[in-house]
C-alpha cells in the first residue's frame, strides 16, 4: 500500500531526512497516546510497518509531506533515542514472517468474505465520502488477503481497532475482526446519521451553511490560518475565464472543501488548482517591432545565418502591422554545432519574447508531451504546459530542441501529441491530459531545431516551416572565431587581452589543420586549449603574454590532425580536380584516369556509389560520341581499358555533381591533353553533353577558393545561386558558367 502523510515533530522530520540519506527506509509505528511528547517504549505499540520512502514535500506550511510504500510488518523490539540538535529515533525490529494458514475450509473463507461484503456495502452507503467507483472496485476484489487490506486502508475505523487489525496475522483471525469492528462501525454511523438528520431539520438550508461558513472563519482566525478554498475562489475569478473553465475549477474548489485535510484527495485536486492558476491565461509580452534594433541583437549575437535573421525581421514586420497575428513554426535544419540551438535565446530578445527551450532529443512517450491524467498517482502536466508556466506569459518563444530524435514504443508516439501543438489552426485549444481545459498556444511563436528532416514523420514536417543552415564555410569560422570565440574564452578563463593573442594566419590554421566540422565547437575547444596553456605559462612566470601564430601553434596542441586536400599541383593527364559537398563543408576532391592495354572494360575504385557509378557510364558514352573531335582512337572501346578512381578510398562518396569532372578526366586521359591543374569544376551531365545544376555551390566554391583554385566551372543553372557564394570568393576565383560539356573541356584542357 502507498500511503501518505504529514511529519511534524522534529526527531520524525529529522529521522526522515537521515532516511533520505541512505536506503530511503523508515519503521512506522502509532503512539497509543497522540498527544504524549517524551515517548518511552509503552507508549508505543508493538506492531508496526517498514515503509520505503517514495516522494517528500513541503506543504504551503512548511511541513514534511511524506509519501511511503509499506515493505514488510515488523516488531518493535527496542529503540534509542540522543538528544542531539538532529535527534532521531533508531528502532531495532524483527520483520514479522506470515504465519502458515491456519486449516479452514474455502467454503468457511467464502462465508466470511461474503458476510464482510455485505457489511462494508452497508457501511459504505452511511459514509458520503465512499465513492461507488472505489466501493464497487473493492467488492471485486475475490482475494481474502486484498479484500482485507482495502476495506482497512479505506475506512474511517479508530486507530485501536486498526492496530489490532496490523497485529493479526492468520486470514481467519483477520476476516472475523474485521467483521466485527465493520458491524460496530456500521451501527455508531446509522445513529449519528438519524442525530444529523433530527439536527439538520431544525435549520433551513441558507442559515446552516451561513453558520458553517462563520464558524470556519473564526476558527481559521483565531488558529491565524487563511480559508485556503475562498483565497482559491478569489483567484479563479480573478483570472475571468470562459464559463466552462470557470465552472469546473469552481467544482473542484467545492470537492477540495468537502475531503478531510489528511485525504490524498485533497492533495491531488490542490496540485491541480495550482497548476491552473499557475498558467499564464492573461499575461502577455510586449513584442518589439523597431526592426533595426532586432537587427543589431542578431548581428550582435551570431555571425552568418542569413536565412534564420531574414525570416525574424519579416516576422516583426508583420507583427508591427497586424499585432494580432498568430504565432509562427520554423525549423532550422543543419548540421550539429551551426548556432541552431543557441540562436533562439537571440531571437526571444530580439522580439521580446520570453525564452523556453525544450529538449526533445530520446522522447518516447506521449504523456511527456500531453502530460498524465490527474486520476494516476503521481501525475504531472506535460511538457509544453511547463513551458508556458515557465514563460510566464501566453507568447513566449518555445524553442523545440533535436525534434528530429523524438521516438516511440508502447506507450504511444510523441510525434502525433506535436502535431495539435504545431497546428496553428488547431492549438487555440490545446488540451492537456492533466489539466483537463483548453489551453490558447496560438501566439506562441514556435521554433524547432533538427540535423535532418528525414527522421520528421512527414504529417509533422509539413507544419513547420524548414529553414535549412549550411555549414560554415571558412572565412565565417575565421570571423566567428575573432569576434566571438577567442573573447569568450578569454573571459572565461579570466585572461586579458593582452595576455593572449592569435593573429589572422593563426586562426586560418586552426581552422584548416585542428578542426573538420560544420560548426565550431572544436574550435572553439581548441582556442579555450590555448587560453588553458596561456595561463599556465603565466602562473608559472615562464611568459607574460602569448602571440601564436600559424606557425608556433604546433608546438602547443601538437601535430595538425588534418591535412589540405588532396590536388593537382601540376598540369597532368587524366587528372582532374572536382569539388564535393560533405556536412562539414565542401572539399576538393580530385578524379583519376588510367588507359590500359586491355578488352573495353572499365574498374572503378574509391568507394563510388551506385548514382556515381551511373555517372562513369554516361562519361564514357559521351566520350564515344565526341571521340573524333578530340583525337581519340574509337577503337579503346575494344582494345583498352579504363582505371577511374577516387582517391581517399576508405571514404564513401556518391552523387551525380562528379559527372563532368570524370568526363573531362577520360577525354584528357584517351587524347593524352593535360589538364589545368588550378580549374576545379562540378556539375551532372547527361547522354547528350549537357551540364545540369548541383547543390553546395557555396560549401564546393569556397573550397576550391581555399585550395588556391584560379577558375571554377559549374553549372549555367547555378548562376542565381552565386548570391550566396562569398563575396571573398567572387572576388578571387574566375567562375565560368557551363551549359554543355564542349564549354568544359574548352576551359579545362591545355590548349
Amino acid at each position: 500500500m502507498v500511503v501518505h502523510f504529514d511529519v511534524l515533530r522534529s526527531k520524525a522530520v529529522n529521522a526522515v531526512k537521515q532516511a533520505l540519506k541512505t536506503d530511503r527506509k523508515i519503521f512506522v509505528i502509532a503512539q497509543r497516546d497522540v498527544f504524549a511528547e517524551d515517548i518511552k517504549r509503552e507508549d508505543l505499540y508493538k506492531v508496526g510497518v517498514i515503509a520505503e520512502i517514495r516522494q517528500v514535500l513541503r506543504t504551503p506550511d512548511d511541513e514534511l509531506r511524506v509519501l511511503v510504500e509499506g515493505l514488510d510488518k515488523a516488531e518493535l523490539l527496542t529503540f534509542t533515542d540522543s538528544d542531539t540538535d538532529d535527534a532521531y529515533f533508531e528502532a531495532y525490529v524483527e520483520v514479522v514472517k506470515p504465519p502458515k494458514r491456519r486449516k479452514a475450509s474455502k467454503a468457511e473463507i467464502e462465508a466470511m468474505s461474503r458476510s464482510i461484503k455485505k457489511e462494508f456495502e452497508r457501511y459504505a452507503s452511511l459514509l458520503p465520502r465512499m465513492t461507488g467507483e472505489l466501493v464497487k472496485s473493492i467488492l471485486c476484489q475475490d482475494d481474502p488477503e486484498e479484500l482485507f487490506e482495502n476495506i482497512v486502508f479505506n475506512a474511517n475505523f479508530q486507530s485501536a481497532d486498526k492496530q489490532e487489525l496490523l497485529e493479526k496475522n492468520d486470514i481467519i483471525d483477520k476476516l472475523s475482526f474485521l467483521l466485527a469492528v465493520l458491524v460496530k462501525e456500521t451501527e455508531v454511523l446509522a445513529i449519528e446519521n438519524d442525530i444529523n438528520s433530527q439536527v439538520k431539520e431544525n435549520f433551513g438550508k441558507n442559515q446552516r451553511e451561513n453558520i458553517l461558513r462563520e464558524q470556519m472563519r473564526v476558527i481559521s482566525e483565531q488558529l491565524g490560518e487563511e480559508d485556503e478554498d475562498e483565497d482559491y475562489r478569489t483567484r479563479i475569478l480573478k483570472l475571468k475565464l470562459d464559463e466552462k473553465i470557470n465552472d469546473k475549477l469552481m467544482r473542484e474548489v467545492d470537492r477540495l472543501r468537502s475531503l478531510p485535510e489528511s485525504s490524498q484527495e485533497t492533495f491531488v485536486i490542490k496540485n491541480y488548482l495550482d497548476t491552473i492558476l499557475e498558467l499564464p491565461w492573461n499575461k502577455e509580452s510586449k513584442i518589439k517591432v523597431d526592426i533595426k534594433k532586432a537587427e543589431a541583437v542578431l548581428e550582435k549575437d551570431h555571425f552568418g545565418l542569413k536565412k534564420v535573421k531574414e525570416r525574424i525581421l519579416e516576422s516583426i514586420a508583420v507583427n508591427a502591422i497586424k499585432p494580432d497575428v498568430t504565432g509562427q513554426i520554423i525549423c532550422l535544419v543543419g548540421p550539429p554545432g551551426v548556432g541552431k540551438t543557441s540562436i533562439g535565446n537571440s531571437i526571444a530578445r530580439a522580439l521580446g519574447r520570453e525564452y523556453v527551450r525544450v529538449s526533445l532529443g530520446g522522447v518516447r512517450d506521449e504523456s511527456d508531451i500531453r502530460g498524465h491524467r490527474k486520476t494516476y498517482v503521481g501525475a504531472m502536466p506535460g511538457r509544453i504546459i511547463n513551458a508556458m508556466i515557465q514563460a510566464g506569459t501566453k507568447n513566449p518563444l518555445i524553442l523545440f530542441d533535436e525534434i528530429d530524435k523524438m521516438s516511440n514504443d508502447f506507450r504511444g508516439d510523441p510525434s502525433a501529441a506535436m502535431l495539435e501543438v504545431l497546428d496553428s489552426e488547431q492549438n487555440k485549444e490545446f488540451r492537456d491530459h492533466y489539466t483537463e481545459v483548453p489551453f490558447d498556444l496560438s501566439k506562441v511563436m514556435f521554433i524547432t531545431t533538427a540535423n535532418t528532416t528525414e527522421t520528421i514523420p512527414a504529417p509533422l514536417l509539413d507544419r513547420m516551416e524548414v529553414i535549412e543552415i549550411t555549414s560554415y564555410t571558412r572565412e565565417e569560422k575565421f570571423h566567428i572565431a575573432k569576434e566571438h570565440l577567442i573573447p569568450k574564452q578569454l573571459k572565461k578563463h579570466g585572461l586579458k587581452a593582452s595576455q593572449m593573442k592569435i593573429d589572422d594566419d593563426g586562426i586560418y590554421k586552426l581552422i584548416d589543420s585542428y578542426t573538420k566540422e560544420a560548426g565550431v565547437r572544436n574550435l572553439e575547444r581548441n582556442i579555450g586549449s590555448l587560453c588553458r596553456k596561456t595561463a599556465k605559462e603565466i602562473v608559472s612566470g615562464e611568459a607574460k603574454k602569448i602571440k601564436f601564430t600559424a606557425a608556433n601553434i604546433s608546438k602547443y596542441l601538437g601535430h595538425e590532425k588534418y591535412i589540405k586536400d588532396v590536388k593537382s599541383e601540376k598540369d597532368e593527364v587524366g587528372i582532374v580536380n572536382g569539388l564535393a559537398w560533405t556536412a562539414a563543408g565542401g572539399v576538393l576532391m580530385p578524379l583519376e584516369v588510367l588507359v590500359l592495354d586491355g578488352k573495353g572494360g572499365v574498374t572503378l575504385t574509391g568507394s563510388l556509389g551506385d548514382v556515381m557509378k551511373e555517372s562513369a557510364g554516361i562519361a564514357v558514352s559521351y566520350t564515344r560520341s565526341v571521340a573524333k573531335k578530340y583525337g581519340i582512337d574509337l577503337k579503346f572501346v575494344k582494345n583498352k581499358d579504363l582505371h577511374i578512381h577516387a582517391p581517399e578510398g576508405a571514404v564513401p562518396k556518391d552523387g551525380p555533381s562528379a559527372g563532368v569532372t570524370m568526363t573531362t578526366a577520360l577525354v584528357s586521359a584517351l587524347s593524352g591533353k593535360k589538364v589545368r591543374s588550378d580549374v576545379a569544376m562540378t556539375g551532372e551531365i547527361t547522354l547528350h553533353g549537357k551540364v545540369l545544376p548541383i547543390g553546395g555551390l557555396r560549401e564546393k566554391t569556397m573550397a576550391a577558393y581555399k585550395e588556391g583554385m584560379k577558375k571554377v566551372i559549374i553549372p549555367a543553372g547555378n548562376k542565381p545561386d552565386m548570391e550566396d557564394v562569398e563575396d571573398v570568393v567572387k572576388e578571387n576565383v574566375e567562375f565560368v558558367f557551363a551549359e554543355d560539356l564542349e564549354t568544359v573541356l574548352e576551359h579545362a584542357l591545355v590548349q
